[in-house]
């Protein structure tokens, strides 16, 4: 007898098979072994030439096995917690044999230079209190699941503009939170931060709801900072998600296949060096593969590309059992119309259905370049979608209800079932943006479009969300270590 359970498989889209994900990866290890990578890092040179790489100047070669060794020793999945402890995002895929969640989570982006006023809705640059705001509207939105900023603050200390940040979201939002950082010394702030909201070491140890956020650089580059602060992150044990990935045609071979390869070596080199200072550590790595547009010599942030390659990508990690990083919810238009919404929803739908472990980037528009919180209202209805489609259908003696359809016979109606009116809600997707009034009473209602409806939300958010406050006294302990870091920097 089958059982029901296993009759439930969420849908599922790949873009490579088991032979063409093998092909690629051990061209991965070719590429390490034989073009290598340039380490800007002294530490993590160290660690790799113990380990046996071969060491020319800055270019590290490294040895299959020290790659295999790595993937061995990172967790297939790791956990983020809410502020307050009582959710939690298990991120990651199951290694085969090894039962582990493989749910997909969606969250905004860092670091635009501009940003959407909710108010005006003029474009400006990124100012003290957006982030905020983002993580506000993120803790309001069911179905984005942690919070970066949006934006680059640009009225503060230029050095400290991450710690900033981080001091908003962190008391705007109970969600996890990924920070990012310039290099160590912000790494440091933020982590004193984290500590001020957990109480203790031990208990931000225990139930991490900051993760650190990185980058390498493509073609094969790890630079000194950026290695920096994973490593001083890692030996403190925060969780971290180091991204990175080639544009095609400019920073990687313009192929999909050429490209995939420069995003895996960065990320796989990255993941070795990190290994080898702690065995074990929660790494995700992640990628954003994109292709450059010739005729603007800009890459294609809304490209079909990029979608595809991300998808590509979530097979490898899969297979390689390694969370993975991926992008979706951003667009190349410069305001939120019908372009954004066609962009967004294909990067959500392929993201969700590649089975991405974690998503960022939701909310970005004009290649990452504008941060908006309308997009962001946006694509939480997309996201919403996206979930209900990734639900599937579940096949089972209890959901084909053949003595249901028995008893009502040919000719019969459902509707007054007490069965419909119990699983209506779990069954059948109800939007919170899209219309689905009849004409008359659209028109009754002052015929709102789609994006009236989304600025309506997007208020209300703003004037009537509190999120879960902070522990007593932890807002003055943020404004203290603020202090003393502005007294460090200058």
């Amino acid at each position: 007898m089958q059982n029901n359970e296993r009759l439930h498989q969420p849908p599922q889209f790949s873009v490579l098979s088991d032979a063409q994900i093998e092909k690629l990866y051990q061209a991965t290890l070719e590429c390490l072994e034989r073009t290598g990578v340039e380490v800007r890092n002294a530490r993590a040179r160290q660690l790799l030439a113990e380990a046996g790489a071969q060491m020319d100047g800055l270019r590290a070669r490294i040895p299959a096995h020290l790659i295999q060794d790595a993937i061995a020793g990172t967790p297939n999945f790791f956990t983020l917690w809410s502020r307050d402890g009582k959710r939690s995002l298990q991120v990651g895929y199951p290694r085969p044999g090894e039962p582990s969640p493989n749910q997909v989570y969606f969250g905004p982006g860092p670091t635009c230079t501009y940003f959407v006023d909710p108010d005006t809705g003029e474009r400006r640059l990124t100012r003290r209190g957006d982030p905020g705001l983002t993580a506000l509207v993120s803790d309001a939105l069911d179905n984005i699941d942690y919070v970066m900023g949006l934006g680059l603050i640009g009225d503060v200390t230029p050095l400290l503009a991450p710690v900033y940040e981080f001091a908003e979201m962190v008391t705007n939002t109970g969600k996890p939170v990924l920070a990012w950082a310039y290099g160590p010394d912000n790494v440091v702030d933020i982590y004193e931060i984290a500590l001020a909201v957990a109480g203790s070491e031990q208990a931000l140890r225990e139930r991490p709801f900051v993760a650190l956020f990185a980058t390498f650089q493509s073609p094969l580059i790890q630079t000194d900072e950026d290695l920096a602060k994973l490593l001083w992150a890692i030996q403190h044990d925060l969780p971290v998600a180091l991204l990175g990935g080639g544009t095609a045609g400019t920073t990687s071979p313009v192929t999909g296949a050429g490209t995939l390869v420069v995003s895996l070596a960065g990320a796989l080199s990255g993941l070795a060096i990190l290994q080898l200072e702690r065995r074990g550590a929660a790494v995700c790595l992640g990628s954003v593969p994109q292709a450059m547009d010739m005729r603007t010599c800009l890459p294609a942030y809304g490209s079909p590309e990029m979608s595809l390659y991300s998808a590509a990508l979530s097979d490898v990690y899969r297979y390689l059992g390694l969370p993975f990083m991926g992008t979706a919810g951003a667009s190349e238009a410069k305001t939120l119309d019908l372009q954004a919404a066609i962009e967004c929803t294909v990067q959500a739908l392929l993201s969700g259905l590649s089975g991405t472990s974690i998503v960022h980037d939701v909310g970005f528009l004009d290649c990452a370049n504008i941060g908006s919180l309308e997009s962001l209202v946006m694509n939480d209805e997309i996201i919403a979608m996206t979930k209900r489609i990734l639900r599937g259908v579940v096949i089972s003696d209890d959901t084909l209800m053949l003595d249901l359809i028995d008893k009502i016979g040919p000719g019969g109606e459902f509707l007054s079932t007490l069965e419909t009116a119990r699983r209506c809600r779990t069954e059948i997707w109800n939007p919170k943006l899209m219309d689905r009034r009849p004409w008359p009473l659209w028109l009754e209602a002052g015929a709102p479009t789609t994006k009236e409806r989304i600025q309506e939300r997007l208020q209300k958010i703003l004037l009537t969300h509190k999120p879960t406050p902070l522990p007593d006294g932890v807002a003055e302990s943020i404004e203290s270590i603020l202090k003393a870091a502005e007294a460090r920097v200058g």
